[in-house]
């Protein structure tokens, strides 16, 4: 990979330069790609580099012109294909990793502001008395009040023990609260879990991190220490974005017969065409150190629900597509984001990277999810009112240049169609600034929490409201297909059943493990 970057390096500069010995660093490119390089269109690239050099109004850095041209030669392949420049790649990293440099708070959108969901127990926010609920209005003075979200927290990052000055509201206090917070390195826990009564058991994961395997391992034996008998387990991958492969292939090995296949992944490399299956190998950091072995043996058995909405995307997927193939869990929600392609880190430099797309991936029964997502086996709206903005989000349906699904490609007009019928039904005249006047965030795992609440209704046998709106059809029509009757609120489910599945025949010697331990999804 070095030699290849290397070259694909020498070759960038040899075209910039416009110099005579193009035909060796062809040469060279036809070596690596198997084609030859195409000299006139880099010619052409090589003349317009020297026309902005001598003719645009004010001089351009080079680097800045050769950084924004590899960055749209990358861009331009799929929506989340992307070059990684210093900046975005430490920030890429510090997500993998699970940890950051900042004040320790999990946030949301409320009216404008930042809102406090929680601050991060020992956190310097924590420390500094950071509250849930506050609204953060000011960062160093700034009015935040129009930014987005991700410009608003990434104001709030910077380098260990630098300081930054919030301006919080909060409900008991008249007059606004200034507080100065010196940044640190932050872990994030991506897994919370909880006994939501006595017998049912609340599992969240967040996003997955290289820890998650191992802080879900913790949390659940947590669990069964706090109540042995759990007769139901919840878990919630709403709004999980996904993250790092070996995470979902451990989350999903912990409930599915050993060695099942959890997911596989196709692409033009060799290393792009694997089969992941649920041994440590595959998902634990130090493969003699399994964090599964442990678990509890009912864990296998216990009747399951996973939660998913619109923001839950690509691992996440793999989760709940490898468990609704073994007929493990139920699912339960709305239709899931549809981002059935595995990203892969390619470091460039010491400090930067291109993160690109190089597999789409399937689930057990070989389904493709690209742009399409998991149907839910419930469709179960967020509130007991509807789906609210959720059904309004961005899908991978909607993003230009997206991939199409390979099992089903003339599926893709027919999903966004169905997505866009989605919104208009729920829109109900009202538009969409409407709905987000009305609508509240929801916090996950508490008493509001009206999806959860069916998740528990299903474990009792009692009934479950669904959703009035049908979803998608599912690739291919295998799974997922149950539907919600429009002329009722309500439908009696029975309760969860064990699984049934069997283990996946094991693999043969020849199928070894893949060398990329670490590939990426977003």
């Amino acid at each position: 990979m070095g030699n290849k970057v290397k070259s694909i390096g020498l070759i960038g500069l040899g075209m910039v330069a416009g110099v005579a010995v193009s035909l060796q660093f062809s040469a060279i490119a036809q070596k690596v790609t198997g084609s030859p390089l195409p000299l006139e269109e880099l010619r052409q690239l090589s003349d317009v580099f020297g026309l902005i050099k001598t003719d645009y109004v004010e001089n351009v850095d080079d680097k800045k012109l050769l950084t924004e041209a590899i960055s749209g030669m990358v861009s331009s392949l799929d929506p989340h294909s992307v070059y990684l420049d210093k900046k975005a790649f430490r920030e890429m990293r510090e997500t993998v990793a699970g940890k950051f440099v900042g004040i320790g708070v999990e946030v949301g959108m409320e009216d404008g502001y930042i809102k406090v969901v929680s601050p991060i127990e020992d956190s310097p926010a924590f420390k500094a008395g950071v509250k849930t609920g506050d609204l953060i209005t000011r960062i160093d003075g700034t009015p935040i009040k129009g930014m987005s979200l991700d410009e608003s927290v990434k104001k709030m990052r910077g380098e260990p023990h630098s300081k930054v000055t919030v301006t919080i509201s909060r409900k008991d206090e008249d007059k606004p609260i200034v507080l100065t917070i010196s940044r640190e390195e932050i872990r994030v826990q991506s897994v919370k879990a909880k006994i939501i009564e006595p017998g049912y058991a609340w599992l969240r994961i967040s996003q997955f991190q290289e820890p998650t395997v191992e802080d879900m391992a913790k949390k659940i034996t947590a669990l069964y220490a706090q109540d042995p008998h759990i007769k139901g387990l919840v878990l919630d991958l709403r709004n999980d974005p996904g993250g790092v492969v070996p995470g979902a292939i451990g989350v999903s090995a912990a409930f599915l017969p050993k060695d099942a296949v959890i997911v596989s992944t196709n692409g033009q490399l060799l290393d792009s065409k694997q089969t992941f299956y649920g041994r440590s190998e595959f998902y634990a950091s130090r493969p003699k150190n399994d964090p599964l072995a442990k678990l509890p043996a009912a864990l296998k058995d216990v009747p399951m629900v996973v939660l998913v909405n619109a923001g839950s995307a690509s691992a996440s997927e793999i989760v709940a597509g490898a468990l609704q193939d073994y007929k493990r869990a139920t699912i339960m929600g709305t239709q899931t984001f549809g981002k059935g392609s595995v990203q892969t880190l390619r470091q460039l430099t010491a400090d930067t990277a291109v993160k690109l797309t190089t597999a789409r991936y399937y689930t057990p029964h070989n389904r493709s999810i690209q742009a399409r997502g998991i149907v839910p086996d419930l469709m179960v709206d967020e509130t007991a009112d509807g789906d609210g903005l959720n059904s309004l989000r961005v899908r991978e349906a909607d993003l230009q240049k997206h991939l199409n699904n390979d099992k089903d490609p003339d599926g893709d007009g027919a999903a966004k169609k169905a997505l866009n019928a989605q919104r208009e039904e729920l829109e109900d005249g009202q538009g969409t600034a409407s709905l987000a006047k009305k609508a509240k965030p929801v916090e996950f795992g508490s008493k509001e929490d009206f999806q959860l609440a069916q998740a528990i209704n299903h474990f009792k046998g009692l009934p479950v409201k669904l959703s009035k709106v049908e979803a998608t059809p599912a690739a291919g029509g295998e799974v997922g297909e149950i539907k919600s009757d429009s002329k009722t609120d309500k439908t009696d489910v029975k309760p969860a059943v064990k699984p049934t599945a069997k283990p996946e025949s094991k693999p043969k010697a020849s199928e070894k493990k893949p060398a990329l331990k670490q590939p990426v999804t977003q």
